[in-house]
């Protein structure tokens, strides 16, 4: 199970970071809804990891998790507080939305509670889990 998982969770990272990416455009451009201040910059941390993961991939450089944890621990970060702020667990007076829409503005809820900023969390989440576990396999040769 594990050398499966090291054989094909680069891919996995790829393939979400492309759903995400693809998804937070479609969101905008289909379905019409603007992404908020903290939506943007969790894009600016998502959007170039699509590419450096396919590089890495048919490269078969085995320091890829360093070149997509910088990136994705900073998106992590930035989608963590926007959760806080989305779920009103900190207030938003401490949010950096004052152009445009509100970082608290609930645009979808499926199941009543998976959210655009939960889906950005897990994404950000699940490739960091495998960059990680990429990253001690990497450690332990």
């Amino acid at each position: 199970m594990t050398n499966l998982f090291h054989k094909y969770g680069s891919y996995a990272a790829w393939i979400i970071a492309a759903l995400a990416t693809t998804g937070s455009l479609y969101f905008q451009y289909i379905m019409s809804l603007p992404p908020c201040v903290l939506c943007w910059y969790q894009r600016i941390f998502m959007y170039p990891l699509v590419a450096i993961i396919a590089v890495g991939i048919l490269k078969k450089d085995s320091n890829l998790p360093l070149y997509v944890l910088p990136l994705s621990l900073i998106g992590l970060a930035i989608s963590i507080y926007h959760n806080l702020l989305y779920y009103n667990l900190i207030p938003e007076s401490l949010a950096p939305c004052t152009i445009g829409i509100s970082c608290t503005t609930r645009q979808i809820e499926w199941l009543s509670f998976v959210t655009i900023p939960l889906l950005s969390l897990l994404s950000f989440l699940t490739i960091n889990v495998i960059m990680i576990i990429n990253l001690k396999k990497h450690e332990s040769r």
